[in-house]
């Protein structure tokens, strides 16, 4: 007989499927996968050494850039940890704002994870719906920071301005006429919460056209049912958490089991899968578009009737406003002060951790007294669920690790740090 070898395969880093710069090397029988083996280490930015040597206040432009598709999320983690050593009291409003884009968050990174997912696995029609809604919620990045993507709109104390009265239009062009254009801005023409509340009016009726493309597809069906399937137990061993965890039956959401900012008042439900396969994780998150889209709702009632302050009064880390900075020289010296030296927080350490769309994200700082952190350690979820590539592929196809790859949601920026 022949003597039959295994042969090793390359899949990344440059593979379209690799969601980033993944380099897997599959031990192949056949088109059987033996053996996984993920190297990682190949976009590493250094974020936490990086943030060693800035005051604290100028590294929350970097954690938007961890994972990239859940910006204000990240920074939710990394501004609570410093709340929590400094001791800070967040004004009610403040908190209702950051619940409320923790989960138009959420919203965009499962559109982009089914828009993605699905264009793995071969459905071409659900990225061009997908990405349809995330450029509404985009705008509103845009309305409230400035930027689409790396917002830098949470602060240690609150957020860094107001909801703003006026959306970000459409302007005629040589390829669009005002015609058009008028139709586009019928639902921009209130403040941001006017058009949240209208895309939150129409958001369930499309998610029912994304579960109309997928969830009875036969194809998409044969593709994701008994693949990658991980047991309570073993999830649980392996690290996971968020849709993960709860794809394999393990009903643990932070918002619900350590609750913070206002998620003990915002009604909703926690959804958990029964099999802990690519299936039931895709099923999860359809089904938390849903819950993301009440808890905005509930936001979105409280705040049109609270006004108030989104940053603590006289607060070492609040800046004055600009009125009184071009008119005050004490304001001045102030505001200089803040955006160059930063604040000092107290010597300790302390961790805190978001329910973030991919999973648990936390911000480990420890704090020796200076205006910039002895050391921090940010808790990545995707890190976790990348290492169990190995046993959720094993056995399974070539085909398979695609799925597999796409169901972890995983992004570089996080994994790699």
């Amino acid at each position: 007989m022949p003597e039959i070898k295994n042969y090793t395969l390359n899949f990344g880093p440059q593979h379209p499927a690799a969601h980033g710069v993944l380099r897997l090397i599959l031990e192949m029988d056949g088109e059987v996968i033996q053996r996984a083996d993920p190297h990682i280490g190949l976009l590493h930015r250094a974020t936490e050494k990086l943030a060693e040597g800035k005051p604290y206040n100028q590294s929350i432009g970097y954690m938007d850039r961890l994972d990239y598709v859940s910006m204000m999320c990240n920074e939710h983690g990394y501004v609570l940890a410093i709340e929590k050593l400094l001791g800070i009291e967040v004004p009610e409003r403040a908190q209702y704002i950051r619940v409320m884009f923790d989960e138009i968050t959420r919203i965009l990174n499962h559109l982009l994870w089914i828009g993605a997912h699905g264009l793995d696995v071969g459905a071409m029609t659900i990225f061009l719906y997908a990405f349809r809604e995330r450029e509404d919620l985009m705008d509103c990045y845009e309305a409230v920071s400035g930027a689409r993507l790396h917002a830098t709109y949470y602060r240690p104390g609150g957020v860094a301005r107001d909801l703003p009265d006026t959306m970000p239009k459409y302007k005629e062009s040589k390829w669009h006429s005002q015609r058009e254009v008028s139709k586009w801005n019928e639902n921009r023409e209130g403040s941001l919460l006017d058009f949240l509340d209208d895309f939150t009016d129409r958001f369930p009726g499309l998610v029912d056209e994304y579960e109309t493309l997928l969830t009875d597809n036969r194809i998409w069906k044969q593709r994701t049912v008994d693949i990658g399937v991980v047991s309570p137990e073993r999830a649980l061993q392996l690290g996971f958490t968020g849709p993960m965890l709860r794809g394999s039956g393990i009903e643990w959401d932070l918002r619900k089991k350590q609750p913070y900012e206002v998620y003990d008042r915002m009604d909703f439900d926690i959804p958990v899968g029964t099999n802990g396969d690519c299936y039931d994780r895709y099923l999860v998150r359809m089904e938390e578009f849903r819950q993301s889209n009440r808890i905005i709702k509930q936001c979105i009632e409280w705040l049109r009737n609270n006004p108030g302050p989104v940053m603590p009064e006289d607060s070492k880390v609040a800046p004055p406003s600009r009125e009184s900075m071009k008119a005050d020289m004490e304001s001045l010296i102030h505001h200089f002060k803040l955006f160059t030296e930063g604040y000092s927080l107290p010597e300790g350490e302390a961790y805190a951790a978001v329910e973030h769309p991919k999973g648990e994200f936390g911000a480990y700082i420890v704090s020796d007294g200076a205006n910039k952190p002895y050391r921090l350690k940010i808790r990545a979820p995707g890190f976790a669920h990348l290492s169990a590539m190995d046993e959720m592929t094993r056995g399974h196809m070539l085909s398979d690790v695609v799925a597999i790859i796409g169901t972890q949601d995983i992004v570089f920026g996080e994994v790699d740090r």
